[in-house]
């Protein structure tokens, strides 16, 4: 499959071109290197806006159609009955990487009971699970091994594992009726 992207597309610092399965005239939806649950996906702006209130109305209106577009079909490809929609908009809100971004993550009935319920993704999303910057960080070093976290069953991805997903999503994207 063609890249979807003539030029390099930077996440903050990062450049996550392989990771991108959609992109619009102002914004691009990837895979996560570490999602929360199976399914979890970014939607940002290609200008590496920090804020919601930097962005100007082409950009904010994009945004939020790519992400409404993007979570119809993470929706249906993960078979889930819900989404959660979230943006840290701010270091003081848990914002890891200085770049806009809104996290997509398909929810199913009680998929969180062993946390403590469909609440806990908010901890979570604060917690160092869902520190994306730092994940990134330590993955664009190429450490041999990431630091051991608490959930065990969430294991940093390879770029070909994101690639592959970023693939199969672009697919999706196109079978979409947007």
């Amino acid at each position: 499959m063609p890249p979807l992207a003539s030029s390099p597309i930077y996440f903050g610092n990062f450049l996550v071109t392989p990771q991108v399965f959609h992109k619009t005239a102002h914004s691009f939806a990837l895979v996560n290197i570490k999602p929360l649950l199976p399914g979890h996906v970014l939607v940002s702006p290609l200008r590496a806006a920090k804020r919601l209130s930097d962005l100007n109305h082409a950009e904010i209106t994009d945004l939020f159609l790519t992400v409404q577009q993007v979570g119809r079909m993470v929706e249906r490809v993960y078979g889930a009955s819900s989404l959660n929609i979230a943006i840290q908009d701010g270091p003081a809100a848990g914002q890891s990487v200085p770049h806009l971004h809104t996290h997509i993550i398909p929810r199913h009935q009680s998929d969180l009971d062993e946390q403590g319920g469909s609440d806990a993704i908010y901890g979570m999303l604060e917690g160092d699970d869902g520190d994306v910057g730092r994940h990134l960080w330590e993955h664009s070093r190429k450490r041999p091994q990431f630091p051991k976290v608490d959930d065990s069953s969430r294991k940093p991805r390879t770029e070909s594992e994101m690639a592959e997903e970023a693939q199969r999503l672009a697919q999706e994207m196109t079978r979409q009726h947007l």
